[in-house]
């Protein structure tokens, strides 16, 4: 007993030593110096005042395709290159900016990303590989902000009293894919949003409204037709769309277009109809729960649709419409497969 009381003790003693030393080592962070932020890196107390911007732009709206013109103010970020690096530069009357090294070089008329890969090439006669990146820091006219499923989304300069769709034209209108619905937000120092619809939230200060394409589209004189505003957003998301899965005849999605919501009748008609093993007295409705991953389910009989005694089910956005397998229709057409491949066989048989 006391041999493997021994033994016992040396095994414990042996695996806890192991145990320990296989832990890995973390890195100890240095404490912060007295007075520094500890959230900030090093740098960010160096006392290096940034480039102010006249008002907070929309982060997915700042690198556009914007086309520079007078008095437009840039600022160039090139670290190999002390002379222009951090530096901010003013486009002149003519189009041009004055640059340490390069002299006078043409920014009117040229989008941004067009006037860096320009610089790129001058700045490789003095740099094995420069970096340039350029923002734009003052505009020459207030801005407005074109964001999502558009042809050319950006910034572009609000030149005298410039309607929606007036702006729409000139950037092209939507992609194919696009909602029909559209979402102007903006400030409230400009005023609300002259719609009836129109939401004014004071806590952002901001009014928002959503506007059909159709109306805009179909009337002469549209009222949703507005007049755009300094530093308006207008943004449109892809189209809401609803699913089929199953056994219908086009597994796919259905695009709702201007609809809130489409039948399931309208939906499969859409995709094609039941295939022939469909079971139309299970059909099953996949809706997603808001603020979560999870989809709740709805257990349609299309049947009773069909019959009068149930009401359509409307799909709204990103439902999933599943159809079920009729397993009974399935053994009956399976079974007439097999007799009719083994039929002659035991015809024969029988016959013998």
């Amino acid at each position: 007993m006391t041999y493997r009381r021994c033994f016992h003790t040396l095994f414990l003693l042996s695996a806890a030593t192991f145990f320990i030393q296989a832990q890995p080592t973390l890195p100890q962070q240095p404490a912060p110096a007295q007075g520094q932020n500890p959230q900030r890196p090093d740098n960010a107390n160096q006392g290096q005042q940034p480039t102010a911007v006249p008002r907070e732009l929309p982060q997915d709206a700042v690198r556009p395709n914007y086309v520079l013109g007078p008095n437009d103010q840039i600022l160039i970020r090139a670290p190999e290159v002390e002379e222009i690096n951090e530096r901010p530069f003013r486009i002149d009357s003519e189009g041009n900016i004055n640059l340490p090294l390069l002299g006078r070089v043409r920014a009117g008329g040229v989008t941004v990303q067009e006037l860096e890969a320009d610089l790129v090439r001058r700045l490789r006669e003095y740099v094995r590989e420069p970096q340039v990146i350029i923002t734009v820091v003052q505009f020459r006219s207030e801005p407005v902000f074109f964001v999502g499923a558009f042809k050319n989304p950006g910034i572009y300069p609000l030149a005298g009293r410039r309607t929606l769709v007036e702006m729409l034209t000139a950037l092209g209108g939507l992609q194919a894919n696009a909602s029909r619905r559209i979402r102007v937000t903006r400030q409230a120092e400009y005023g609300p949003i002259p719609l009836p619809n129109a939401v004014v939230d004071p806590e952002k200060k901001i009014s928002t409204v959503e506007i059909s394409m159709a109306s805009l589209q179909q009337n002469v004189n549209p009222a949703e037709d507005i007049l755009l505003q300094p530093y308006d957003k207008i943004s449109v998301e892809r189209a809401e769309l609803v699913y089929m899965n199953g056994e219908v005849t086009k597994v796919g999605s259905i695009e709702l277009g201007e609809r809130d919501s489409i039948s399931i009748t309208q939906a499969l008609t859409q995709s094609g109809g039941f295939s022939k093993d469909a079971n139309r007295s299970e059909l099953r409705v996949l809706r997603p729960i808001e603020n979560t991953n999870r989809r709740a389910e709805i257990d349609i009989n299309f049947n009773r649709v069909l019959d009068g005694k149930d009401n359509d089910f409307p799909l709204l956005p990103n439902d999933l419409l599943y159809v079920s397998r009729s397993y009974k229709g399935a053994f009956w057409k399976g079974f007439g497969q097999l007799l009719l491949t083994s039929g002659p066989y035991i015809i024969i048989t029988v016959l013998r």
